[in-house]
Parts: structure tokens; C-alpha cells; sequence
């Protein structure tokens, strides 16, 4: 027997708090939380856009770290009227929903995907590993991109949780600004539901998972008019729906 010294992932309790009041606790890797709480905030339907959240602290405490919050106040009345807690297991999206109703968000139709092809997905699964450096270290966290359709990485973050890592990502975009018409989502984890949703919401035509989709996610991405392809690994992919508006080169 020996001893060596092994690396660990962090994960930390997160309270996002909007406006004074918590409404969900996430089990999350604590770095970059700001995109963090921005990105849920747009892909759970919280606020609409950027424009109604007014700024973002975050504080770290005894118990965990606490987002704070302050957004418009028509978005925390509508809050306010469909609260829910997420008791916060990894990884867990929908935990805590208190109603059928809260699951699916209405989503407009997606502009087809322009430019999307296969030698870009390729370039991105080719280039995701050397970015993934929390994974390297520990074996224990999802990564997200966001990717141009020639599949440089623009955006990458990584998380314990794949819903969470997904959602840095869509923080992050909004933060800069960038167009989800001029790109697609990877993520290194199966592609669910909500995965699927919180892509369509964040208006991108084009979602690329390494591993498997669920049937939920495969027929909300043909209603959404979003190509998904999944089993992306090395340079083999499946594509699932909408395939016209992919290129094979």
C-alpha cells in the first residue's frame, strides 16, 4: 500500500438569490459564477434577457456561497409566482419543480442552423480535451462549449454538474453578446431534456452531444427546429433530426 497525493473536484452549496430572496440551491463547482447565475436565470425563463438583471454579487459564507441577484421587478413578480426550491443534488435539473406545467417552457421556432457541417463539429471534438483541464485533474466534471461553425472553442466551462456547466456557458455568451445563430452548443455529457431545452431557449440551431440523448430531448430538438446530433465521438457522429441542415463536406 502507498500514499500519493490525488486531486479532487470541488463542489460547494450555491443559493442564487434574487432580490433578498433564495430561490434554488445548486450543488456547483464554485468559479464562475456569475455566468453561472445569469445563464439560469435566462434558461430557466427567469428573466428574458440580460437587460432585466441589474447586477450579480457573489459572497462566500460559512455554509456555501450566496449569488445575489437584483433584477427587474415584472421578472420577480413572475418569479415570485412560480417559486420553487431546488434542493440541489448534482446534476439534478428539474428537482423541486412543483408542477407539470413548469417543465416545458414555450420555445419559439429556431432559424435553421447556417454554416453547420461536419468538419466543424469534428474540429471541436477534436479540440475539447485539451480544454477540459478539471477533468484531467479529477475525472469528475462536464465541460460545455460554445463553438463557431468551424469549431473553434469560444467559450468553454466545466462543472460537477452538466446542467450547471451548459449554463456558464449560456452566461457567458450573453455576457459578450454573441449571436447563438453563428454557432452551436458541445457538451461532453448525455444530451436530456432540459439540456436540449436550455439550448433552445439560449436560441442556438445546433446541439452536439458526446454521449447518448434521451427521446424527450430528440423530439423537443425536432419541435424546436434544432439539429441534434449526439454520440459525437472522434470523427463519428449520429444526427438525430433535422440532418438537412448539416453538411458532410
Amino acid at each position: 500500500m502507498s500514499e500519493i497525493d490525488d486531486m479532487v473536484v470541488d463542489e460547494a452549496a450555491v443559493a442564487l438569490v434574487y432580490n433578498g430572496i433564495s430561490h434554488a440551491v445548486m450543488m456547483a463547482t464554485p468559479a464562475d459564477l456569475e455566468d453561472f447565475a445569469l445563464g439560469f436565470s435566462l434558461s430557466e425563463g427567469l428573466i428574458a434577457s440580460p437587460a432585466e438583471c441589474y447586477g450579480i454579487e457573489v459572497e462566500n459564507g460559512p455554509g456555501g456561497i450566496s449569488v445575489q441577484l437584483e433584477i427587474a421587478s415584472g421578472a420577480f413578480m413572475a418569479l415570485k409566482e412560480r417559486r420553487r426550491t431546488l434542493a440541489g443534488r448534482t446534476g439534478c435539473g428539474l428537482c423541486g419543480v412543483d408542477s407539470l406545467q413548469q417543465v416545458c417552457q414555450p420555445l419559439s421556432r429556431l432559424a435553421p442552423a447556417q454554416g453547420f457541417h461536419a468538419a466543424g463539429v469534428r474540429a471541436a471534438l477534436g479540440a475539447i480535451g485539451a480544454e477540459q483541464k478539471l477533468t484531467r485533474l479529477t475525472g469528475a466534471a462536464h465541460a460545455a462549449a460554445w463553438c463557431d461553425m468551424d469549431g473553434r472553442l469560444l467559450i468553454v466551462r466545466e462543472d460537477v454538474g452538466r446542467h450547471n456547466a451548459l449554463d456558464k456557458v449560456i452566461g457567458a455568451m450573453r455576457r459578450l453578446d454573441a449571436d447563438p445563430k453563428t454557432g452551436f452548443f458541445l457538451i461532453t455529457s448525455r444530451v436530456s431534456f432540459e439540456m436540449a431545452q436550455k439550448a433552445a431557449v439560449a436560441g442556438a440551431s445546433a446541439l452536439v452531444g458526446m454521449s447518448a440523448p434521451t427521446l424527450a430531448a430528440v423530439e423537443l430538438a425536432d419541435a424546436a427546429g434544432m439539429t441534434l446530433l449526439a454520440f459525437a465521438r472522434g470523427a463519428d457522429f449520429v444526427c438525430y433530426t433535422h440532418p438537412a441542415q448539416l453538411s458532410l463536406d
